[in-house]
């Protein structure tokens, strides 16, 4: 990273202050970081009476075998008892859990009282087709209140759920059913995408059928959406509507002791193969009914919706855990935000006077690029607290998000987290903090983060280096499924006890973190390290630039090179040599000659997970003219054929 880049972002002058009201009445208060700091254990200890345990904990933190924690020692409490009955019994049944719109236009309000059925008749389901406690079940399905019922019932039963992002391949799908060795998948006929139904069932069938003899799947349940013709295998797939529905709604919900798995994610792997990321029950709900109540700053009458699939960790988190835990009313939506016109997210706001808004960058550069005249037909006054998640926002996006979503004043909190981390890690805190644009800013009281130096040793202010963990927290992953030896070279081999995931970050002059990415993502050009977030970030600074992509790809003169991917904004049109060089040239001024790409790719789209997190292993085998890699946990398949299809520019001089 250029120290003219540092200072930059160190000068930064815009900070936007905590709305006065908001101020007076924050759930997180500043007294939160000196509580924490003063006594980090007792501080979660606290946080720990936000939930219901059945036996109550014996000790905080097991650290003795460390990178292997354990917390709440001696806990034991059921994940699904303490999101849906324990709110039904405190008398808020008639409340709703979910408003669900789907995407054709047809919506269903879900009380928590009704939730608590679907959930009973579900477990019960799944024990007569023979799930017990501690099985895995493998869960594939489109945004509908049905996946939420069945992630829930599988924490009622102590059965670890795995969920595979519906837009995922057969090939995908089979690799984590055989990894984490399921033993049901539980699908659906199909869901609605930008206007029509799309088919899930048959990439099960093909899953199973590439798995073959070894298959450990023993049924699979289908519930009905789109209601088109399913080929169903008798004996071993079942109707949703013939088992579950027809079940009973009394089940007694078990207690497990706070180490039990919950869940497993599989996510990518730096050697192409996915890594199975386990939490855990109790530290994962204490940080995620503490995080989504203080981060933001949820009251009672709040309508939460967060964009995320549930595919992701985010949709695990902050759209079933986090939010339900603390008994909140939200949005579900099952399609594109385009569909059928680019103001459909701003039409549910508006429709269900939404006041906490959470999503990620990728989505706000989208909306740029349709432009403010969108948002500005809408009424999003109710808006009080927005979020952003997945990636660092570029400044830009922030102040056009806030700006053209959030009126101006309502307050963004910028998070930083990881699948393994669980949950929220870095953010500002909505009542407290003097945000900057394009900052998470510190560590949330009760976690302790760094940035440290190759010899491991904390920055100074206006310095760059890793960002680390430096103590063990709740909702971290315990391990990797099925491999130890890998989870601890991973995560934990770099330096002893000091937790890195491979986020490179910087501290500006007053000590705030600015994030980076991903440190596989620094090229080295001619012998300068160049941050592809700061290059991206000076690209989309660029009033026709609606999103960028940066890659390092190899060349025999510099080492590496720097290739840009840029979507422009509609009103740039189709771009040519002229806006290559105006965007080269631009960002010389930004950061440097030094930083200018070799090359700028006008493209279509960028190829993306349902997370919104760019591919840029995909980008890199286009930069370097080889055949594309593997290409199933797109969002969007089509995609690389668009890049190809659509390429509209080339490359510039080698100044």
């Amino acid at each position: 990273m250029t120290e003219q880049g540092i200072s930059n972002l160190s000068n930064e002058n815009r900070r936007f202050e905590p709305p006065a009201e908001l101020a007076a009445n924050a759930n997180l208060t500043a007294e939160a970081y000196e509580r924490a700091s003063a006594d980090r254990l007792g501080f979660w200890a606290e946080q720990a009476e936000r939930i219901s345990w059945s036996t109550p904990f014996t000790e905080v933190l097991d650290w003795t075998k460390a990178p292997f924690a354990k917390w709440f020692v001696g806990g034991t409490l059921n994940a699904a008892y303490n999101c849906v009955d324990r709110h039904v019994e405190a008398g808020h049944g008639e409340r709703v859990a979910f408003h669900f719109v789907g995407e054709p236009g047809d919506t269903r309000d879900i009380t928590y009282a009704n939730l608590k059925d679907e959930v009973s008749q579900a477990a019960n389901a799944l024990v007569d087709l023979g799930v017990k406690t501690g099985d895995r079940v493998a869960i594939y399905m489109p945004m509908i209140p049905e996946a939420i019922v069945a992630i829930l019932a599988c924490a009622r039963l102590g059965a670890p759920h795995t969920v595979v992002f519906g837009g995922f391949s057969s090939d995908a799908l089979a690799s984590r059913v055989e990894d984490c060795d399921a033993k049901i998948i539980i699908t659906a006929d199909g869901g609605y995408r930008r206007g029509a139904p799309s088919a899930l069932k048959p990439a099960v069938d093909e899953a199973l059928a590439k798995l073959g003899d070894t298959s450990p799947v023993q049924h699979v349940l289908v519930a009905r959406r789109t209601e088109t013709d399913t080929e169903m295998t008798e004996g071993r797939d079942v109707w949703w509507h013939d088992v579950v529905a027809t079940a009973s709604t009394d089940h007694t919900p078990e207690a497990f002791d706070a180490e039990h798995p919950l869940y497993v994610m599989y996510t990518s792997g730096t050697t192409g193969k996915p890594k199975g990321i386990l939490h855990t029950t109790g530290g994962y709900l204490v940080q995620n009914a503490y995080t989504f109540w203080g981060i933001f700053d949820h009251k009672p009458d709040d309508v939460f919706w967060c964009t995320a699939d549930i595919g992701w960790v985010t949709g695990h988190s902050y759209m079933v855990y986090g939010p339900l835990l603390n008994g909140a009313t939200q949005v579900m939506y099952e399609g594109t935000p385009d569909t059928p016109t680019k103001g459909r997210w701003w039409d549910i706001i508006s429709d269900y006077g939404v006041t906490l808004f959470y999503t990620a960058p990728t989505a706000i550069r989208t909306c740029m690029k349709w432009g403010e005249q969108i948002p500005a037909e809408r009424d999003l006054s109710s808006l009080r607290i927005m979020g952003s998640v997945g990636e660092s926002i570029n400044p830009e996006a922030y102040v056009w998000y806030r700006d053209n979503i959030g009126s101006g004043r309502t307050p963004i909190v910028d998070t930083w987290w990881q699948t393994e981390t669980g949950a929220h890690m870095m953010s500002p805190l909505p009542g407290v903090t003097s945000a900057k644009p394009g900052s998470a800013m510190r560590a949330i009281p009760g976690i302790d983060i760094e940035v440290v130096d190759d010899a491991g040793q904390p920055v100074g202010n206006g310095e760059g280096g890793y960002l680390v963990v430096t103590e063990p927290w709740p909702a971290m992953l315990r391990t990797i499924w099925g491999d130890d030896d890998r989870y601890k070279e991973t995560y934990w081999s770099r330096w002893e006890n000091l937790y890195f995931a491979g986020d490179g970050a910087k501290k500006d002059d007053d000590g705030d973190i600015w994030l980076m990415g991903r440190v596989d993502d620094v090229m080295n050009v001619s012998g300068h390290r160049l941050s592809t977030t700061e290059i991206e970030s000076a690209l989309v600074s660029h009033p026709k630039v609606a999103e960028a992509a940066v890659v390092g790809a190899a060349d025999d003169t510099t080492g590496q090179a720097v290739v840009a991917f840029v979507i422009l904004r509609e009103s740039a049109g189709d771009g040519g040599q002229e806006v290559v060089k105006e965007l080269r040239d631009h960002v010389g001024k930004e950061i440097g000659p030094i930083a200018k790409p070799k090359r700028i790719m006008v493209v279509p789209e960028l190829p993306k997970t349902r997370s919104g997190k760019i591919m840029r292993r995909l980008l890199r085998d286009v930069a370097e003219d080889r055949e594309v890699g593997d290409s199933s946990t797109l969002a969007d398949a089509g995609v690389m054929q668009l890049i190809s299809d659509g390429i509209g520019a080339g490359k510039g001089d080698d100044d």
